[in-house]
């Protein structure tokens, strides 16, 4: 039986660079969208560069973000180029996904407003850096100023040592998931109405949003969040405990379970102590439960300990490293990953009627498909899909 992916037939154009619109573009294109992704032609998107490692002749990072897409380059200073844009946006896109510096497009009069009034029915994406207004709105942005900025960095670490950023591109990629829940809610209102529109987002508005409990804390109560290493503000005990020969991730994030937990390490008492019987207890006295908790652990294989806790039903895991879970039999399971030109890549995380929707063809070589589609007639490219 033939799968048909939600996206079937819709077209996306790509202008994009980095890591927050060629993610939004690899999410579309796993869901059934034809993307064509759109480069200068003096080097391409800067995430080519960004090695080692490479995969043949440019980065993985690169061939991770943009596999699935068709690879064109418009010099948008040369008027024969921008024009080829403009009829290709018009002519073939429903939706148009754009991370440029501000000001790029305008130069040269590709904005949502002049495409919009072309095509009533076009979806305009915007991935900004601070937002479209406001002190910072024409700052130039990438993921860790976010992180810093957005005060992600602040209740990440542990203590008073050097700020540390989370180690993914955390902002650049959920930017790129809310581009992507934007233009699907279009698609919806589209289908509705037959108009398009103007989705905006920011990787500063994304930080915000990753913000959303820190930020109630503070406005509820003053609360300045400080880092707690792999731990929590909210939640005791709630964090990773070194064992006799490696670190175990604890999760007892309820009165019940840390009852559990104390009766696997043998600490009964714990759990009726009134210091310590409430989370909101736990958390007051954070520091005292915490070092008894540590002492116990200490004394247990991780694989014991693991298995004491998922006998009483305590959510924990072990720590693994990239080559554990690149080769971790869950991982092999879920069929999360993907061949790409022989590279074992990943995929977005959805499977419709349980089927994960995949495309496999690697990433576009720079101006790989120029040939083919800037000399085919407008009107064409529709035909084909």
């Amino acid at each position: 039986m033939t799968h048909r992916r939600p996206l079937d037939g819709i077209v996306v154009v790509e202008l994009g660079h980095s890591v927050a619109a060629p993610y939004a573009g690899l999410i579309l294109a796993d869901l059934g969208a034809r993307v064509i992704k759109v480069e200068n032609p003096d080097g391409g998107d800067y995430a080519r560069g960004w090695g080692p490692p490479f995969w043949g002749d440019t980065s993985s990072s690169f061939a991770a973000l943009n596999r699935g897409k068709e690879g064109i380059t418009v010099n948008y200073a040369d008027p024969g180029d921008a024009a080829f844009l403009r009829g290709l946006i018009v002519d073939e896109a429903d939706a148009v996904i754009q991370n440029l510096r501000p000001g790029i497009l305008e130069r040269f009069g590709l904005t949502a407003e002049s495409l919009r009034a072309e095509k009533p029915s076009l979806i305009w994406c915007d991935i900004g850096a601070f937002g479209a207004t406001g002190p910072l709105a024409r700052k130039p942005g990438y993921d860790p100023l976010v992180q810093a900025s957005t005060g992600i960095m602040s209740v990440t670490g542990e203590g008073d040592r050097p700020p540390v950023r989370v180690g993914v591109s955390l902002v650049d990629m959920g930017s790129g998931m809310w581009a992507v829940i934007g233009l699907l809610s279009s698609l919806i209102a589209r289908a509705q109405t037959g108009e398009g529109t103007q989705v905006s987002t920011s990787l500063y508005e994304t930080g915000l949003a990753w913000m959303t409990i820190p930020l109630a804390g503070y406005e509820a109560a003053g609360d300045v969040r400080k880092p707690y290493g792999s731990g929590v503000a909210e939640i005791v005990p709630y964090q990773a405990y070194r064992t006799a020969d490696g670190w175990l991730m604890i999760a007892a994030g309820n009165d019940n379970l840390f009852r559990k937990l104390c009766a696997a390490l043998g600490l009964e008492h714990l759990a009726t102590d009134p210091a310590f019987a409430t989370n909101a207890a736990r958390v007051t006295n954070r520091n005292r439960l915490l070092p008894i908790i540590e002492e116990a652990v200490s004394h247990w294989q991780p694989d014991e300990l693991a298995a004491r806790l998922d006998e009483l039903g305590v959510p924990n895991s072990p720590l693994l490293t990239v080559d554990q879970v690149a080769r971790h039999p869950q991982t092999a399971a879920l069929g999360m990953s993907v061949d790409s030109g022989g590279l074992k890549l990943m995929g977005v995380p959805l499977a419709f009627d349980g089927v994960r929707p995949r495309i496999a063809s690697p990433a576009p070589k720079l101006g790989e498909h120029d040939a083919h589609l800037k000399k085919m007639p407008r009107k064409r490219l529709a035909d084909q899909l």
